[in-house]
């Protein structure tokens, strides 16, 4: 009998986990199980956690009351099938739990893609329910499955954050000041900076221990420490990009900006035991970013599968790019990934790896 493990956490301390095996469900006509080869692991999944109930991360993989299940993006095999269209050993990339198996029910089965129909994920963002059926893709390249894994859900939010700054006229500023530049998701938005040349500058706020490795990027124009704001120009109208939720530091920079903060789009939570907001946080000029409104919205605009399109030639060429920097390092089983996890969640992983989790 095939057993399934998951990775739980408590909703109200993404600290505490517990490891949940049980026996696989038998399959209904219209269902299949997929098992889960590899996934990644980045601090945008921390992001996931901490905003679940705000955002509704919880509700992809229900678990019993109090826990959760982080999603991750990753690659899995067809186990079993009793869906005519969906074969036993294809391949699938999309979002998947922390885990070993998923349960679903295939619907609006294209060569390419389907989509997750299971009744508990409707309403939810269409970009997450729907699964590449990747052996059919014309550009499908295996070399690439990693970087696929571990950068595409973030360059494509860095390129939705691009593409949502230039929509709004980078909110007239003059200076792009992005938090957690260390980040992946950062890194992805200063390098679409980089090829407008009508974009403004791109500068760097990190932590200390990481501005030699930001600095070496020669993505940012220049690089602060998050206890140097005070060498920010507060002179320049800026609009702030932030994937680290660091309250302290976001207020701080609120702060000595005044007027000339133009608009702040909170986007993760890398720091996200610090992210309370300070008394100097100007909220009214700020909001959350989330992508898959953004690409709703543009899908409305532009009509089905142009964002996408756009999206992945430059994901596609930015990953590309990051193979200059960007290592691999693997975890293995269930338990590697809690320890993997907790590496993660503590911020103890380097800005340079991307952890591969091989379950």
């Amino acid at each position: 009998m095939t057993r399934t493990a998951t990775l739980q956490v408590r909703k109200d301390d993404i600290s505490r986990t517990r490891l949940v095996e049980a026996a696989a469900p038998a399959l209904k006509d219209g269902e299949i199980l997929a098992k889960i080869d590899r996934f990644a692991l980045t601090a945008n999944n921390i992001t996931y956690g901490v905003v679940g109930e705000k955002i509704g991360y919880w509700k992809f993989f229900p678990a019993e009351e109090g826990w959760g299940v982080i999603p991750v993006w990753g690659f899995a095999d067809i186990a079993q099938s009793k869906h005519p269209e969906v074969k036993e050993g294809e391949r699938l990339y999309g979002y998947f739990p922390m885990g070993t198996h998923l349960l679903m029910a295939p619907d609006k089965v294209k060569p390419e893609r389907l989509l997750d129909g299971a009744a508990h994920r409707a309403g939810l963002p269409p970009v997450y329910n729907s699964y590449a059926r990747v052996k059919a893709e014309a550009h499908y390249d295996p070399a690439m499955d990693d970087e696929r894994m571990l950068l595409f859900p973030l360059y494509a939010t860095s390129y939705c954050l691009y593409d949502f700054l230039a929509d709004n006229k980078w909110f007239g500023a003059a200076r792009v000041l992005i938090g957690s530049a260390s980040s992946k998701t950062a890194i992805g938005l200063a390098m679409a900076l980089a090829d407008d040349a009508s974009a403004p500058e791109a500068v760097a706020l990190t932590s200390s221990g990481n501005l030699g490795m930001v600095s070496k990027l020669r993505l940012y124009s220049s690089v602060h420490a998050y206890d140097d704001i005070a060498s920010i120009d507060a002179s320049v109208p800026s609009v702030i990009v932030d994937m680290s939720g660091n309250g302290k530091a976001l207020s701080a920079l609120h702060k000595r900006l005044g007027d000339n903060m133009r608009y702040c789009s909170n986007v993760g939570v890398t720091h996200y035991g610090e992210n309370e907001m300070g008394p100097d946080f100007i909220r009214e000029r700020s909001a959350m970013f989330f992508a898959p409104g953004h690409i709703q919205k543009r899908s409305q605009e532009w009509g089905p599968g142009v964002f996408e399109k756009r999206a992945f030639v430059f994901w596609r060429d930015a990953a590309l790019k990051s193979r200059a920097w960007l290592k691999f390092e693997r975890a293995l089983g269930m338990k590697g990934l809690e320890s993997a996890y907790r590496k993660v969640l503590a911020g103890e992983t380097a800005p340079d790896r991307g952890v591969i989790v091989e379950v």
